[in-house]
């Protein structure tokens, strides 16, 4: 008689909590043991604790239900059929990873291209533990452990992103894919929050059964009290985002509704369920569609956004920057004046904590400041901080506990400082853990200053909400999603954790290598060189509008810092406070480095044609990326990898085109300028085993300027 496997019960098993999975705090600090190391330095610990948690998960298989039968016995594992399969296994899987080793090098000093690095080990650990049990984040059913892992993540987050401080609203954070899926939902929540209250207004004006909720009243934008039914349709899609957050609420609570009839409400007439046309046709009474407010450095992302949610190209406002490749706030007025005139709803303004091509971060705490500005005029929007790039950065504004001492140079401008610190005043922010939080893909978030805005981009199926432990497979664009993902993200935050002394320290040596870097980049040119470099970020001297003689006093000033060891550095900065000031303020505002070079003619005299100047950094780019390679099973043999990007004129704006294109010593082009991207993500590059090793990567950059310059004046002759 066989084996009656249904007659065992088990317990049922209660929600897990982070304090169940009893992971430690660490102690001590040393980042040479977060990362598996440039040359692989760290292969035996790393191989060691990923044969243990393939142990541990093939023994958690086994303990599931030990009596159990086996399906693979030993005579299927001795017959030929099984050993030829797992040679074929073994062979294909032998060609994979050698094909792998043609893949682009991330972790090496030499690349410095693009917007990721290595990833941390606790991160691939947890990751690779995690996939094995295939945990799919849609449901807590499906993933009991992971989905917990994910909430922890978020709640994380929001803390390191300043969220929650003040105790009055309580955040939410979540994984996404990526950076566009979470700018998306961020754009999603912002248009349906901006016409919520027109939604329920007219709801409660033509259902008798919400009656009792016809003498409400909410504050408007300009901070009056108006009974709902009374404001016209433009007031009603500019009331401040916490009165349409609470209104919900408030007619259970004050006007003595269901839930149940509040939700039958926005089923029937909220713009998820008429539709954009019909909405604005017979809510809004024809009412100028809203737009969404992003600067000329937005990721592309916002383009694909405003498509999916069927508003179309023209709903996306694009502000030029200033001069340091950040939004223009006088231009950015103008935008809201013009929406102020037209009556044109304002969804969303977006600023940038870190763009993609020169990691700029924009003034966040001026835009936080028009907001309350335009309210005052009518005119209400949510604010989000698109800091895919830049959240992370957060961590060095966090303090550690205990008495950790913190570095002994602060990396950090007195700029960004303030725009880290203002994060916590944006309605909503992405940030990508894949980026620089150093994890495996796929990995970006969304985090909700408000936890209710969630309920704006909720759907609900019974197969997925059962009632019980919190799902985070409802809120959002997502369904399935890889709970391993969670636990790379949660493994690795624990491991280093998200204040000064983990993320903070780390991300504190990468903006310390790009000033170096860019160093590097602003005194490459010696006396008598035939070219010349031109950052995107200027030196602080070209700022404040100095003369010549001045801006080459600085650029002298930083020669001298350019070839000596990390610790002479330190002691320059600490001895000489003005130096330390200056060393503060250069180079990008994080580590994404955007520069371009022009060459001196035959005669000495400077190059004036853009076309050219585009052909000089377009043959370096060439020589230094890797965008088509055969497939050899051998690393890419190039000795320093770059990337590039275009600097449209009609996107950036007349005042930065002309003010780099004079620094560059060129006519102002009809079309874009070529320049190059750097990201400095490594953290080891100037402190080798060996010393600095950025005075090599320079001379590589040197060497091929010079190398591509004499092509372009042969083609000439």
């Amino acid at each position: 008689m066989g084996t009656d496997w249904t007659r065992a019960t088990r317990p049922p098993r209660k929600p897990l909590s982070m304090s169940d999975l009893r992971l430690e705090a660490p102690t001590s600090f040393e980042p040479a043991a977060w990362f598996l190391g440039p040359n692989g330095e760290n292969v035996d610990r790393m191989r060691e604790m990923l044969v243990g948690a393939l142990d541990d998960h093939a023994r958690a298989r086994h303990d599931f239900w030990p009596e159990d039968p086996p399906f693979i016995d030993k005579d299927i594992q001795s017959s030929k059929a099984f050993d030829d399969t797992f040679r074929t296994m073994q062979a294909n899987l032998s060609a994979l990873s050698k094909a792998l080793r043609s893949s682009t090098p991330m972790s090496s000093y030499r690349n410095k291209s693009h917007m990721n690095w290595d990833i941390t080990m606790p991160g691939a650990l947890g990751y690779f533990a995690g996939m094995l049990f295939n945990a799919n984040n849609v449901a807590p059913e499906a993933s009991p452990v992971t989905t917990m892992l994910e909430l922890q993540v978020g709640r994380d987050l929001c803390t390191m992103l300043g969220y929650g401080a003040t105790g009055e609203l309580t955040p939410w954070g979540h994984i996404t894919c990526d950076g566009s899926i979470a700018n998306a939902e961020s754009m999603w929540a912002a248009r349906n929050l901006r016409y919520q209250g027109a939604a329920l207004a007219r709801a409660i004006r033509l259902e008798d059964d919400l009656a009792p909720a016809r003498d409400i009243a909410v504050r408007t934008a300009q901070g009056a009290f108006a009974r709902l039914l009374d404001l016209e349709p433009w007031d009603l899609v500019n009331l401040p985002n916490d009165q349409i957050l609470d209104l919900p609420g408030r007619l259970v609570e004050d006007a003595g509704l269901s839930s149940a009839q509040v939700q039958r409400a926005l089923d029937q007439y909220g713009l998820q369920a008429m539709g954009l046309v019909d909405f604005h046709r017979e809510v809004l009474q024809g009412l100028k569609p809203g737009v969404v407010i992003v600067p000329a450095t937005a990721h592309y992302s916002w383009d694909k956004g405003v498509a999916l949610l069927g508003l179309g190209a023209r709903a996306l406002r694009h502000v030029v920057v200033d001069l340091d490749a950040r939004t223009s706030i006088p231009a950015l007025r103008r935008i809201l004046d013009d929406c102020v005139a037209t009556q044109t709803p304002v969804m969303q303004v977006v600023a940038v904590a870190g763009s993609t091509a020169e990691s700029a971060v924009d003034p966040v705490d001026a835009i936080a400041g028009l907001r309350a500005e335009y309210a005052a005029r009518g005119l209400s929007f949510t604010l989000h901080a698109d800091a895919a790039w830049g959240g992370y950065f957060a961590s060095m504004l966090r303090p550690a506990p205990g008495r950790y001492a913190a570095t002994p140079v602060d990396p950090l401008s007195s700029h960004v400082r303030t725009q880290l610190d203002a994060l916590r005043d944006c309605d909503t922010i992405t940030i990508d853990p894949h980026k620089s939080g150093y994890l495996p893909y796929p990995a970006g978030a969304l985090c909700y200053r408000d936890t209710r805005m969630i309920y704006l981009v909720a759907h609900k199926a019974p197969v997925v909400d059962h009632g019980g432990a919190p799902s985070v497979g409802v809120y959002g664009i997502e369904g399935s999603k890889p709970g391993a993902a969670a636990a790379g993200v949660a493994l690795s935050h624990t491991t280093i954790p998200l204040n000064e002394a983990g993320y903070g320290m780390l991300l504190g040596r990468c903006i310390f290598n790009a000033k170096r870097f860019y160093i590097g980049v602003n005194t490459l040119a010696e006396k008598g060189d035939p070219f010349f470099a031109i950052p995107v970020q200027r030196l602080p001297a070209e700022k404040r509008g100095g003369t010549e003689a001045e801006v080459e006093t600085e650029r002298t000033r930083l020669h001298s810092l350019r070839d000596i060891s990390n610790e002479a550095l330190v002691q320059r900065l600490q001895d000489e406070p003005d130096l330390g000031a200056l060393f503060r303020e250069i180079g990008p505002d994080l580590t994404v480095f955007a520069y371009a070079f022009n060459f001196l003619d035959d005669t000495g005299a400077p190059n004036a044609d853009a076309d050219a100047m585009n052909r000089l950094n377009e043959g370096i780019f060439k020589r230094l990326s890797v965008e088509v390679v055969k497939v050899e099973g051998e690393p890419p043999r190039i000795p320093m990898l770059v990337t590039s990007t275009l600097l449209p004129p009609h996107a950036y704006g007349d005042p930065f085109m002309a003010e780099f294109c004079r620094r560059a010593r060129v006519s102002v082009p009809g079309g874009p300028l070529r320049v190059l991207i750097s990201t400095m993500q490594d953290p080891w590059v100037s402190d080798t085993s060996k010393g600095n090793f950025i005075p090599t990567l320079m001379g590589i950059l040197r060497d091929t300027v010079l190398d591509v310059r004499r092509e372009i004046l042969a083609e000439k002759r």
